[in-house]
């Protein structure tokens, strides 16, 4: 029929750019065939009405890369169940928009933020996650995965793309049946009780630090001196210092400083 894509439907019709390579190409394989897979039960369920939104090859290989790198992170059971509610909800086949939606409400379903207010929870809060309320557990359990120190220092295009991927895995494992808890907060070293913590006070008040401030930063000092474990703690702490806006030289042992 005329204005209507007369080729294959399934995996043989690329999505984007042909000569676009696999090492370069930001959509996994594994998202292109379910978007293959899509596409057919799309036009299966909706027959002409999807058909015809495309006029030529060109328009259908440009949908299919638009609808994969909307759909990464999404497993086949994800987009299977999605389909499964376009037929209950939707009597012209669905936008792009429209069906993320689909994807999404199971989120707010089980208490789960979406993925972008997730991302932005998790770098406002990067600084001290241990000491937030978090929205729900998976959102800390991404951060942590993503590494909050990236989550802090790197713009979102960097970033965001993991956190995403790790994200999406912990709400389906959620979705599942799976349970997380965020694990309690760390306890501050007792001020008074040896001369490390005597140390860590008086070095906090020469800094004009609060103590919670001092004990983070110095944590470092628990640690055997000249080791490689506790210069590794050492610099963390001194990135935290300075995201703090604090221009501080930490000691590299007890007694420096006060």
């Amino acid at each position: 029929m005329s204005g209507s894509p007369e080729q294959q439907w399934t995996s043989t019709t690329p999505t984007g750019d042909r000569a676009q390579s696999q090492a370069t190409d930001p959509i996994p394989v594994e998202t292109k065939q379910l978007v293959n897979m899509l596409f057919v039960r799309l036009m299966t369920i909706y027959g002409h009405k999807f058909k015809s939104l495309f006029q030529d090859e060109s328009e259908l290989r440009v949908a299919k890369r638009e609808w994969a790198l909307s759909l990464r992170g999404y497993t086949e059971r994800d987009i299977v169940e999605a389909i499964d509610r376009c037929k209950e909800n939707f009597v012209w086949p669905p936008t792009v928009a429209e069906f993320l939606q689909l994807l999404k409400r199971d989120l707010a379903d089980y208490g789960l933020p979406e993925v972008l207010r997730a991302y932005v929870e998790a770098c406002q809060h990067a600084d001290q996650p241990r000491q937030h309320d978090w929205s729900h557990p998976a959102v800390y359990f991404a951060g942590r995965a993503t590494d909050w120190f990236r989550l802090r220092t790197e713009d979102k295009p960097e970033v965001f793309p993991d956190f995403e991927h790790h994200y999406r895995q912990l709400c389906r494992r959620v979705i599942e049946g799976e349970s997380l808890e965020v694990p309690l907060p760390q306890a501050l070293p007792d001020l008074s009780s040896n001369s490390l913590a005597l140390y860590v006070q008086q070095w906090g008040e020469t800094q004009g630090v609060t103590p919670e401030q001092a004990a983070t930063l110095l944590y470092y000092l628990q640690k055997p001196e000249g080791s490689l474990v506790r210069e590794h703690f050492r610099k963390q702490a001194q990135t935290r210092a300075e995201s703090w806006g604090l221009k501080l030289n930490l000691p590299t042992k007890v007694g420096e400083g006060v």
